[in-house]
């Protein structure tokens, strides 16, 4: 079928393409990209919305995020809690600004009313677009994704118009999206693989920040398209003796800062200039003892950036 001049699909030459900028590349520094979409995940009970909001009031503040993670745009942020009544939002809103020292009333952060938002219907969608048009929101935290249409999440047909929805918002305006979603029971090499529903909700994301409990613990995996993910972060749900200011804690703040001080890219090259000869990944990751998706991960990057090269399973800095 034969289309008109003005009927092209636009297009650029690569080399006109904006470039990245590293000052632009977080939004929370290591939590998530900047404009990115992305699922919150984890099994019932875990803190998901808590951490959810985490993210949002440090966006909307421009303050560390967990009391420890640097934001590095902050802009306006907009959440819909499905599962709260509007007063059990403010209550949880409260409780973090009490933590956190922060005026409300200060507080750049829009909470949607409305009693029901539907993603996979076209006026709600509209409305959503629209809304985040007006206020030019930096983060869109939807919360939880299973009450937010009636799409059967398993089917990869139905949930990916959804997400293509998501997607186009983000690319639009700009704006980070957020969703909390369930993470089934079953173990999983990668957290992510073990989101319920389709695998389409894996594949789309740019950012994955998971919480899971091993005995007593409460850990936050993170996951990320485009950046070296983190070592897991140990957390915990505190309050005040009095029970108030509930939130969620970073156990070592302190070890946490530092380990964004010294990246595991950077971690990795002084690593193989101080041996001055390659060294295997395996070796790599014994003397580093990191996950080792995460090194795969920091590898190819370095390698792709020809700050590395690779022969055969050997791995030398440039």
């Amino acid at each position: 079928m034969a289309v008109t001049a003005d009927e092209l699909l636009p297009v650029a030459r690569a080399a006109d393409l904006d470039e990245p900028s590293p000052d632009t590349e977080w939004l929370i520094r290591p939590l998530w990209t900047r404009a990115s979409v992305g699922i919150i995940g984890g099994q019932p009970k875990l803190g998901k919305s808590w951490l959810g909001l985490s993210l949002a009031i440090s966006v909307a503040s421009g303050t560390p995020c967990l009391g420890c993670f640097p934001v590095d745009n902050p802009g306006p942020a907009l959440i819909y809690m499905a599962e709260e009544a509007l007063p059990m939002v403010r209550a949880r809103i409260d409780a973090l600004c009490l933590h956190y020292g922060l005026d409300i009333a200060a507080l750049d952060l829009h909470v949607i009313t409305a009693p029901a938002l539907r993603l996979d219907v076209d006026r709600d969608q509209a409305r959503l677009a629209a809304t985040v048009d007006a206020l030019r929101h930096a983060l869109v935290l939807l919360d939880p994704l299973v009450r937010l249409h009636r799409c059967e999440e398993n089917s990869s047909t139905e949930i990916s118009g959804l997400l293509a929805y998501l997607r186009e918002l983000q690319r639009t305006y700009g704006v980070a999206v957020a969703l909390v979603h369930h993470l089934s029971k079953r173990r999983r090499a990668r957290p992510g693989q073990a989101l319920r529903g389709s695998s389409d909700l894996h594949g789309w994301l740019d950012c994955g920040a998971y919480l899971s409990r091993d005995d007593d613990q409460l850990s936050l995996t993170l996951e990320h398209r485009s950046a070296p993910a983190p070592d897991p972060i140990a957390l915990t749900l505190a309050s005040r003796p009095d029970g108030s200011a509930t939130h969620l804690a970073v156990v070592d703040a302190a070890t946490a800062t530092r380990s964004q001080s010294a990246s595991l890219s950077d971690r990795v090259l002084s690593l193989l200039r101080q041996r001055r000869q390659p060294l295997r990944r395996g070796v790599i990751r014994q003397t580093l003892k990191v996950n080792n998706q995460r090194l795969g991960d920091t590898l190819a990057a370095l390698e792709g950036s020809g700050q590395l090269t690779r022969t055969d399973a050997d791995w030398r800095a440039v």
